[in-house]
């Protein structure tokens, strides 16, 4: 058997110990209570987790790392064996700031809830390279939502239940009993049973282009319950030390952006820019020396998310086009041919051809 940081399909052993999580892998904070949930579940954590060449100990370290396409596996192997489809979400319940690490104490001290968001937008890849936070502020409500941004993982609708268990968690934390959310929308099909998420307590939106809590806007000018400068100032050179070794590369950054641009439909050269704090001529030449250029990252973003959406909702093919902002869904299917080779349709129905049906115990 493998020690704890080391998975089956990685024979390198990683850790976050300097605070730097390497591209494809993301903390065990989040996912330190799996060996507990499975336990309840009258399944034996030791044995389960052999099948993937990990050791319960991984768990008692929240700086410890996990492959992020492993995690997503592993989630759905323990659904399956525990005969209950939504595991992920009883984990990410489990889960707030401290999971986090250092980006968790820097939201939960920071001035005010918009702060924070925007900080774990900013700086959620020393946590989890693999996942976009984005926030979008409306004229009368707020839009928190999660984007994976790798592309053919396995079980995305379990990281995303599990990610928005923990993102109710943190907003509860912060605001405090009388802040609950409009709704809870969900980029996968409509579970056979509800009952699990009635813990979210709003109006539950599946199908949806984006997993996302959406709530009263007013909400972000509220001063967390942790809200503590000399902490915050502290995370923050902490998180400044931390990155100057991360040292995310511009492709990685305009990636990593992409994402709340075109959910904003503002997917320009210019804006995203102007978001880096560059010129757009100045990011044109410096991607070109990177070997690519903005339009391949934009088409690159795009793919990842309508993949993603023909996969895991019911979303029709115009839905889908118009989420992602083309003008109109023939000009999205000469994309979608572009990068599978097929259209959008023939993709979906290969997919689900060969995903085997999701489960329907309760547990």
């Amino acid at each position: 058997m493998r020690n704890a940081t080391q998975t089956a399909k990685d024979p390198a052993p990683r850790g976050s110990a300097d605070g730097v999580v390497a591209e494809g892998r993301v903390r065990i904070g989040p996912y330190m209570s799996v060996p507990a949930v499975l336990g309840e579940h009258g399944v034996d954590p030791t044995l389960l987790l052999a099948e993937f060449g990990l050791e319960p100990t991984l768990f008692l370290d929240p700086e410890n790392t996990i492959a992020f396409r492993e995690a997503g596996r592993l989630f759905a192997r323990c659904a399956q064996v525990a005969g209950c489809p939504h595991f992920a979400l009883l984990v990410g319940k489990r889960a707030s700031f401290s999971a986090l690490g250092v980006v968790g104490f820097l939201m939960e001290s920071a001035p005010d809830v918009r702060t924070a968001l925007r900080e774990m937008s900013r700086h959620f890849r020393a946590h989890n390279p693999n996942v976009a936070i984005t926030v979008v502020e409306e004229e009368s409500f707020a839009v928190f939502g999660f984007k994976i941004l790798q592309s053919g993982l396995e079980s995305s609708a379990h990281i995303l239940d599990f990610a928005m268990a923990i993102g109710l968690n943190i907003m509860q934390a912060m605001c405090g009993p009388d802040w609950h959310p409009i709704e809870m929308r969900f980029a996968h099909a409509r579970p056979p049973d509800l009952g699990p998420y009635r813990f979210f307590g709003s109006v539950l939106r599946f199908d949806d282009g984006e997993s996302a809590l959406v709530f009263a806007r007013h909400w972000l000018d509220s001063r967390p319950r942790g809200a503590d400068p000399l902490l915050h100032t502290m995370m923050a050179r902490r998180l400044g030390d931390i990155e100057a070794y991360y040292d995310e590369d511009l492709v990685g950054q305009v990636r990593r952006t992409l994402p709340a641009l075109i959910l904003e439909h503002t997917k320009t050269l210019g804006v995203i820019a102007k978001r880096l704090g560059l010129g757009a001529r100045t990011l044109n030449r410096r991607l070109a020396a990177e070997g690519t250029t903005f339009m391949q990252l934009r088409e690159e973003a795009s793919n990842v998310m309508a993949r993603q959406l023909l996969e895991d909702t019911r979303m029709s093919v115009t839905e889908i086009a118009g989420f992602l902002g083309y003008a109109n869904p023939s000009a999205f299917t000469r994309a979608f041919h572009r990068w599978a080779g097929v259209a959008p349709k023939q993709w979906r129905a290969s997919k689900r051809r060969r995903s085997p049906k999701r489960s329907k115990a309760n547990c």
